[in-house]
């Protein structure tokens, strides 16, 4: 009885996860994603900061958390009563490093724009179809905005360095990538009419550089000068961030900081991609 029970369970179909269950999994993992996202802006945070910040009771908010801590995506800090991001993540960071495929040399030239202004400093370029930050400098003397960080390839239109990168495409791949990503207003200051945005992109391509005034996060600007590849074309872009007032007093020299990086960054780059004998 028991093996013909087997053998009948063995030739059956897999059973299917219902539509609920399915949805169950992704509000719990969602719920998850959050919480770590939660303790990486807060630089960590205890379970009832969690329960609170995230919107979870905060028995979900211990259940959640000590799951992550198993998986080592989080580290309890018992003493302090609180937990912090775990080894895990450092480790999809190295891998997210390596998938986009910066030298050393690139990164040792970010590093010293953000010594030399006293900025948070950032290397942006093409990933797929997406423009994305892929290597960002700072310190906590001269930190970065919470959204701008390695990853983030939302809102082009608004970014120093995304207008950079616009301004490098063909006027077809541009009406692609916008059509693809709309223009949303985040700011007052946002452009959000095409026209617009083209007169802009057409003083970038003029000047060689991007401004954005505030146009992505309020007291907020960019600016940002094109890297080149072997072929002279545009492929990434350096980047400044800092308040409107520090920016604002400092602009000349922020402006010649990026030229002068974004030179030796395409320097670099045409480097690395020679073949080695």
């Amino acid at each position: 009885m028991v093996a013909a029970d087997v053998n009948a369970a063995a030739s059956s179909p897999p059973r299917r996860s219902s539509g609920s269950e399915l949805g169950n999994g992704a509000v719990t993992l969602t719920k998850a994603l959050s919480i770590v996202e939660f303790v990486a802006e807060r630089e960590g945070a205890s379970a009832r900061e969690i329960a609170v910040g995230v919107g979870i009771p905060l028995s979900t908010a211990y259940r959640l958390a000590h799951i992550l801590v198993g998986a080592d995506y989080l580290v309890h800090l018992r003493e302090e009563r609180r937990f912090a991001l775990g080894i895990k993540l450092r480790i999809l960071s190295q891998s997210v490093d390596r998938q986009f495929g910066l030298s050393p040399e690139v990164r040792t030239e970010v590093g010293m724009l953000h010594r030399q202004v006293g900025a948070a400093a950032y290397f942006a370029q093409y990933r797929g179809s997406e423009v994305v930050v892929a290597h960002v400098e700072d310190s906590p003397e001269c930190p970065r905005v919470v959204p701008l960080d390695v990853g983030l390839h939302e809102a082009t239109h608004a970014t120093a360095f995304g207008k950079v990168l616009l301004a490098g495409m063909l006027p077809e791949q541009r009406d692609q990538y916008l059509n693809d990503h709309p223009m949303r207003s985040l700011t007052p200051a946002t452009m959000t009419r095409r026209t617009d945005l083209e007169n802009d992109l057409a003083t970038v391509n003029r000047t060689g550089v991007a401004w954005e005034y505030e146009e992505f996060m309020p007291d907020l600007i960019c600016v940002a000068a094109g890297v080149r590849g072997g072929n002279g074309m545009i492929v990434g872009s350096v980047a400044l961030s800092g308040s409107a007032a520090r920016m604002r007093r400092s602009a000349p020299a922020c402006e010649e900081a990026v030229r002068r990086s974004a030179a030796r960054v395409s320097r670099c780059l045409r480097a690395y991609s020679q073949p080695r004998i």
